[in-house]
């Protein structure tokens, strides 16, 4: 990135605050970055926007431009009244003082204003907090996350990617997953040793594919990555009877990276069907 492209928010400097690695802070201070995720995510009118760890306001400002409704979501309680004070003059803000991965997103939606949740997350909680939104995804319209560039490989892997496992798949179930832009470690303050990516999930509004029993398909996928370089038919051996594994309506000689989310739902189908058939302890 050139010199002139290395812009900064006023925002930042505005908010005397020093990242801290307990709650894994790498403030985003790219302005043209920032514009581009505000872009991606285009705040129509009606819609309420979420933002989950808002920190010194870089994205936050951009947002309160163009949210009629938004509301952020803070756990360090030092950044808390600076951000009250800064974006208190918004028609419709509020803030929540809480940890996402516990917080209810459900209050915060209507039928007729659905969810729009955006976040710079911390990367040592991204993997659990998109699982703890998805129990939400009703009522959320999308989601847009900076995440570590890793993690946005595995969420869009597909079969025999060395990306493709559980994350994928699990979220795949839910989600349309979108790579939106790569973004390197000087668009923070301060600098992560990785690169990140910005990612779109946006929840199906009818699944293509639905399972019969959620519980027995993610404990089969977390069974199948458990022994990733084994055959199906090994990682399912203490799970179905031998005598009943060539009722499976998939090949269990294969691996389980070879296996697509159809795959896996219609064997997990058929799994429940297999009424002698136990669920084993993850």
């Amino acid at each position: 990135m050139s010199a002139t492209d290395n812009r900064h928010t006023n925002s930042n400097r505005e908010a005397p605050h020093r990242a801290r690695k307990r709650f894994g802070q790498n403030f985003l201070i790219d302005e043209h970055i920032v514009d581009s995720i505000v872009s991606a995510v285009n705040p129509q009118p009606g819609e309420c926007i979420v933002e989950i760890g808002p920190g010194r306001g870089a994205l936050t400002a951009r947002l309160a431009d163009r949210a009629e409704q938004l509301r952020v979501i803070e756990l360090d309680r030092d950044l808390v009244p600076w951000l009250r004070v800064q974006f208190e003059r918004h028609p419709d803000f509020r803030l929540y003082e809480a940890d996402a991965l516990k917080f209810d997103f459900a209050p915060l939606g209507t039928e007729g204003r659905p969810l729009r949740i955006v976040g710079n997350l911390p990367y040592n909680i991204s993997t659990p907090l998109i699982f703890h939104l998805l129990s939400f995804s009703g009522q959320v319209k999308d989601m847009h996350f900076m995440l570590q560039k890793e993690v946005v490989k595995r969420l869009a892997a597909g079969p025999g990617e060395k990306a493709y496992g559980r994350l994928g798949i699990m979220v795949q179930y839910d989600c349309e997953v979108a790579p939106l832009l790569e973004v390197p470690p000087s668009a923070f303050d301060p600098a992560p040793k990785v690169d990140s990516a910005v990612v779109r999930l946006t929840p199906h509004a009818r699944r293509p594919v639905t399972a019969n029993n959620f519980s027995t398909l993610s404990t089969l996928v977390n069974i199948a990555f458990q022994q990733r370089r084994k055959t199906l038919r090994n990682a399912l051996k203490q799970w179905v009877p031998a005598e009943q594994m060539s009722d499976l309506p998939v090949d269990t000689s294969l691996r389980p990276e070879a296996l697509s989310l159809d795959d896996y739902v219609t064997l997990s189908n058929a799994l429940d069907a297999l009424n002698s058939v136990a669920v084993p302890p993850q």
